[in-house]
């Protein structure tokens, strides 16, 4: 199947960058839909705002930004948003009946052979695709943040996904200037998060049992194991909130070894997200 026309359902963190990675990269014609007029006019803000670095470094032409905005159309408007829509991606929060709501919705509304993919991090693909009428047409797409610069999309099977649906995306996945990985079984934090939470648990206990200051643990594991970015920074920048849905999922699914410290879930009451709220383990407001 040749996907010409695509909708991203939600304008958020990473709606707004995956609409813009299909507009841009893969040249498709996008519908980017959400609720409100605020977060349509702020994911477009951001795409802007992206658009502007690559002008400024000299990487795009104000032409190639112009043709690239002409490609993205806003929405309110769901029936609108996926009536061509032959691949519909679903990125709003990580809200497991806020994502069954809206993929019914979608769903009743779009094409009888439009794929449908979720960009849900930790929830079972299964369970996203049995709200839908068409299981066989209906993978994970796990975009990594900002998905303008990441390059890593994992390609999740569900119980009831075809070769034909994940053979599609793996060629998307391409035409977006991405890496595919093909995660074969419907697990909880497929590959990257089974690995990445318990790096982010341990280094919240090594905080909470004082063992090092953040600054030095992140220092240890960038210069120690050649990450690009130390545990807590990340951790910031994913949110503190997001990781700990993430955390909890993991925990239902896979057992007591993915349960969360005690400091996470503190600071996520106490309003310390990360880089969303202006602090988590850093301060993000100078």
């Amino acid at each position: 199947m040749e996907i010409k026309n695509v909708t991203v359902l939600g304008a958020g963190l990473m709606g707004h960058g995956i609409t813009q990675v299909a507009a841009q990269l893969a040249k498709y014609e996008v519908y980017m839909r959400d609720i409100k007029q605020e977060f349509l006019d702020n994911g477009m803000r951001m795409i802007n705002d992206s658009l502007q670095r690559f002008l400024k470094k000299g990487e795009m032409s104000q032409a190639e930004v112009d043709q690239v905005l002409s490609r993205i159309h806003p929405t309110l408007d769901l029936k609108e948003a996926v009536a061509d829509a032959d691949l519909i991606i679903e990125a709003v929060t990580e809200n497991p009946e806020l994502k069954k709501k809206v993929l019914a919705e979608a769903d009743a509304q779009a094409k009888p052979d439009a794929i449908i993919a979720s960009n849900t991090s930790s929830i079972s693909i299964t369970e996203l695709a049995s709200v839908t009428r068409r299981p066989e047409k209906f993978c994970g797409m796990h975009f990594f943040n900002p998905p303008q610069l990441m390059k890593l999309i994992e390609i999740i099977r569900g119980a009831k996904t075809t070769d034909d649906t994940i053979n599609t995306i793996v060629e998307v996945t391409k035409k977006m200037g991405k890496e595919p990985v093909v995660v074969k079984k419907d697990v909880a934090g497929f590959v990257v998060n089974r690995v990445l939470i318990p790096a982010f648990n341990e280094a919240v206990g090594l905080v909470n049992e004082g063992v090092a200051t953040p600054e030095d643990i992140d220092k240890a594991i960038k210069l120690g194991l050649n990450w690009p970015m130390g545990p807590l920074t990340l951790l910031d920048y994913v949110g503190l909130d997001t990781t700990l849905a993430i955390t909890e999922v993991m925990q239902k699914e896979l057992g007591q070894k993915y349960q969360a410290n005690p400091l996470l879930r503190q600071m996520v009451r106490a309003g310390l997200l990360g880089r969303k709220s202006g602090k988590g383990f850093y301060n993000w407001q100078k």
